[in-house]
C-alpha cells in the first residue's frame, strides 16, 4: 500500500508556487471529476508523456487511492526527477476549499 508523501496542505502550497499537479487517473475518471489546475497523464502512459513534465520542477501526483500516483512516484523517479510528491486521493485537493 503506497502511503502519501505529502500532506495537504503542503501540496497546496507547492501548486501555489507552480508545482506541476499531475492526475494519474484513466481519462474519464478525470472528466468525471477533474482537479482544476491538474493535467492527466494516466498511469499507463506517463513513461511516454515524461516530456509535458519539467524536471526542475515540483510534481505532485494523485489519483484515488495513492496506489496508481505511488507507483507514477517511483517511475518518475527513475527517470530522475527528484521533487515528486504522492499526495494519493484527489479528494484531500478538495477538502476545505
Amino acid at each position: 500500500m503506497y502511503q502519501p508523501t505529502i500532506t495537504d496542505v503542503d501540496a497546496r502550497e507547492l501548486i501555489e508556487q507552480g508545482a506541476q499537479l499531475v492526475d494519474v487517473r484513466n481519462p474519464h475518471e478525470f472528466r468525471h471529476s477533474p482537479v482544476p489546475g491538474s493535467v492527466n497523464i494516466p498511469l499507463p502512459v506517463i513513461q511516454q508523456a515524461l516530456k509535458q513534465l519539467d524536471k526542475e520542477t515540483p510534481v505532485v501526483l494523485y489519483c484515488v487511492s495513492g496506489q496508481r500516483s505511488g507507483v507514477a512516484k517511483r517511475l518518475l523517479e527513475a527517470e530522475g526527477f527528484s521533487l515528486v510528491h504522492n499526495l494519493g486521493s484527489f479528494t484531500r485537493l478538495l477538502e476545505r476549499q
